[in-house]
């Protein structure tokens, strides 16, 4: 029973891109590992910019927010 969990920031995902990774991600796991696709979960968390730190700082502040 694959779960994956991708967290990305929020700062505009559609629905639609959302659902294209969660399908390729699922299309990958049964491809190259034979997973059941009925019993693969994929979980798409999105992350505040502020609460997403790089280089020491939040993507807000690198993205000059």
């Amino acid at each position: 029973m694959p779960y994956v969990k991708v967290e990305i920031t929020r700062d505009g995902a559609t629905r639609e891109q959302k659902l294209a990774v969660i399908r390729g991600i699922t299309d990958v796991l049964v491809r190259e590992l034979g997973k059941d696709p009925a019993t693969t979960f994929v979980v798409i968390q999105e992350i505040e910019l502020e609460d997403w730190g790089h280089r020491g700082t939040s993507v807000r502040e690198l993205r000059g927010g």
